[in-house]
């Protein structure tokens, strides 16, 4: 069963964050430089778009132009890299913490532009670039063993797997291990839950996909909005979250339910979201 977790509707909702150690989750609306809770709302001057924790109070909030630490309670910020801060043209979009500590981080176009974006690593003070040329990058999320991550470019309708090595940096070519080619569907935020299954937000699907390892779609979980953007665990448990947008809607064709953060429960039980380790 899904029910609305929050009725608030953003504009391009992302990066949703259960935060182990407050029992908490977090999210953003990309457009509204904004970061929020069920209780509260953050507001930047710029994109803020993905997040991982660091202890209790505070967060590695990913930006247009940098990696900074965020205290949730006095609201400071403390930079910590730029971002392609010297390319206007981009700004920060999907990213997660692997199960080494390394925070992955996608960069794209603020238009789309085809190929401007690239998915960086950053572990132990450094920004390492992963893979360029990719147009949206989503679908960041690892394999419970730390062995594999996935992410996708969402317009060519395939998330990858590339093998980890002990350190968390990839050791081999991406592969193919969902294939949505041959659908309408259109891969964007995703997690693994502990079993090793990826849970797929889906663009203009309305949906979460859940598929295995091996890319066998094994069910389907409809939301009220059509642009379904990211999933998350509330860690160890059977509930997952999804954000949604009210972006590439047209206003006469809106929902009521378009852009708001939604809750199901389901069989499956999620990974606890790993620790950044700066």
């Amino acid at each position: 069963m899904v029910s609305v977790f929050d009725t608030r509707p953003c504009s391009l909702g992302e990066g949703p964050l259960w935060h182990p150690l407050r029992g908490e989750l977090f999210w953003f609306d990309i457009n509204a430089h904004q970061l929020l809770s069920k209780t509260a709302v953050w507001q930047f001057d710029e994109y803020v778009s993905a997040a991982g924790w660091i202890s209790k109070d505070e967060l590695l909030v990913a930006s247009e132009t940098q990696l900074f630490r965020f205290h949730l309670g006095d609201h400071t910020q403390t930079k910590i890299c730029d971002l392609e801060a010297n390319n206007p043209i981009t700004r920060s979009n999907d990213g997660r913490c692997d199960p080494q500590g390394g925070f992955w981080i996608g960069t794209m176009g603020k238009k789309a532009e085809a190929k401007a974006g690239a998915i960086y690593r950053y572990h132990h003070g450094d920004l390492v670039q992963l893979f360029s040329e990719i147009t949206i990058p989503n679908a960041i999320c690892f394999a419970p063993d730390g062995h594999t991550a996935y992410f996708t470019d969402t317009p060519l309708r395939q998330i990858l797997a590339v093998d980890l090595d002990a350190d968390g940096w990839p050791c081999s070519a991406p592969r193919v291990a969902v294939d949505l080619t041959g659908t309408a569907e259109n891969p964007d935020g995703a997690v693994v839950d502990a079993q090793g299954n990826i849970w797929n937000a889906q663009w203009g699907a309305a949906r979460l996909a859940c598929y295995s390892p091996q890319g066998v779609l094994l069910q389907t979980l409809e939301i009220g909005a059509a642009h379904a953007t990211c999933p998350a665990f509330a860690g160890a448990s059977g509930q997952i979250f999804c954000t949604s947008a009210t972006e590439g809607i047209a206003p006469e064709a809106l929902t009521g339910h378009d852009g708001q953060t939604f809750v199901a429960e389901v069989s499956a039980i999620g990974q606890v979201e790993h620790q950044v380790i700066l």
